[in-house]
């Protein structure tokens, strides 16, 4: 639920180029503060608080080299007893999940057990023979498909797969008619999806392989579950489940301490409650105290399944800032980094953006499509570098890393729709203002 993210985020990220202070802020709490690296931008975080726009809100901005500065008003609920946020409470990340699931990818292209160009049907035969929809929106019909679905397609949306936040018609009924739907929204509702999700991620991509596609593969950029049926390659190829492999080759090498897929109860008191708005009232549609996400998911979702800090996503963008290694230990190559967060898009296939709803990104920046993220294509005055990468997730969380200007960058809230305030372009001209520029 995300809408103009990658203009308005990189506008935010730009901000910070040359002049920004090196000093890391402590965990910032919604009393009154001495001394914030961003004087302005804290005032904007604590008076959207204070007049009920959001519970809270953490940013993660940082340099390179530089450990984040973090900058956090507010509490992880409307309750007035709630914890205050700090850099390690713990948001709902959806979309954001899928950069991380393609960097598990790209280190199995790394290490030549994938190739970016491989068909999927190398690694599950059930893809030979796939069959396209000719009246989408209309009907079932199909013909059957004359491209193979590749690594590739499934790493930038172009794979012909269907999405059940975008996809419409007879495909969208049977999408939940076989439980093809890897997101977790509340309790009630998983109550009721999960007796037909697959059991596991295996199952999972075998199961989408009965289902038709909505185009050609490698010829149109569509929202997908494509990073969620890569998850499921990424457990077979690597003969690990799928979890253990983000585990233990990302999250415990970075000492991304605070990302789950299930949040154990050690951790449970820093989960902030997630809402929605009817009109101008938050309604809790997933409460910290009995969150989905207190309970095991039906199988880790590549696509929208994690949990995570401000601080752990910070240390996965910097990872990616530094080319691939963090605090001395590498996980990725400079060469297989700067590949992921390149244009991806098979030849004259254009990205042009998704609606407000998805959790993507949109607007006037030339922006092409890598390894589970966009990327800008040119460098935009007053806006992001080129080549800067990133993503946003369903419920108002955004990330990015510009390597032209150096930096990067994570706000973490958690409420739909995510669009509700204009809390990017508010937060621009805050940092406008404490990087000492005037607004163009």
């Amino acid at each position: 639920m995300m809408r103009r993210v990658m203009m308005t985020g990189g506008v935010m990220l730009t901000l910070l180029s040359a002049t920004a202070p090196a000093q890391v802020a402590g965990q910032a709490r919604p009393q009154a503060r001495t001394a914030a690296p961003l004087p302005a931008t804290q005032a904007l975080f604590d008076s959207y608080v204070r007049s009920g726009k959001m519970p809270g809100i953490v940013a993660a901005i940082g340099l390179p080299g530089k450990p984040a500065m973090f900058v956090s008003a507010g509490r992880t609920g409307v309750e007035p007893n709630a914890p205050a946020v700090t850099p390690d409470s713990l948001w709902r990340v959806y979309s954001m999940t899928k950069p991380i699931t393609a960097m598990a990818a790209m280190m199995l292209i790394e290490e030549g057990k994938l190739k970016l160009d491989q068909p999927l049907s190398d690694i599950y035969p059930a893809y030979k023979q796939m069959r396209v929809l000719t009246a989408p929106d209309a009907s079932l019909d199909s013909r059957p498909a004359t491209k193979p679905i590749t690594i590739r397609n499934l790493l930038t949306h172009t794979a012909g797969l269907g999405y059940s936040i975008v996809t419409k018609g007879p495909l969208l009924k049977e999408y939940e008619r076989l439980g093809i739907v890897p997101f977790a929204a509340n309790a009630q509702v998983e109550a009721q999806v999960r007796p037909t999700r697959p059991a596991n991620l295996q199952q999972f991509a075998e199961r989408v392989a009965t289902l038709p596609l909505i185009a050609e593969p490698g010829t149109k950029w569509s929202y997908s579950i494509g990073l969620d049926v890569m998850a499921a390659v990424i457990e077979k190829v690597s003969g690990m489940p799928f979890e253990r492999f983000v585990q233990t080759r990302l999250f415990t090498p970075l000492k991304m301490n605070s990302s789950y897929w299930q949040v154990p109860a050690s951790a449970a008191n820093r989960l902030v409650s997630n809402y929605t708005f009817l009109g101008d009232n938050l309604v809790p549609v997933d409460p910290a105290a009995r969150s989905v996400f207190l309970q095991a998911p039906s199988f880790p979702y590549g696509g929208a399944g994690l949990v995570m800090s401000a601080r752990d996503y910070d240390r996965f963008l910097q990872m990616l800032q530094n080319g691939g290694e963090l605090d001395g230990v590498r996980v990725l190559k400079a060469e297989t980094v700067g590949l992921a967060m390149s244009n991806l898009l098979p030849q004259g296939v254009t990205y042009g953006g998704v609606s407000g709803s998805t959790g993507g990104s949109a607007g006037a920046v030339p922006t092409g499509y890598g390894a589970g993220g966009s990327v800008t294509l040119a460098d935009t005055p007053g806006g992001p570098g080129k080549g800067t990468y990133g993503w946003g997730g369903a419920a108002g969380t955004v990330a990015y890393v510009d390597p032209t200007r150096h930096l990067r960058g994570t706000v973490m809230v958690n409420y739909f729709p995510a669009d509700k305030y204009p809390l990017r372009r508010d937060l621009a001209a805050a940092l406008y203002q404490d990087m000492g520029q005037s607004r163009p």
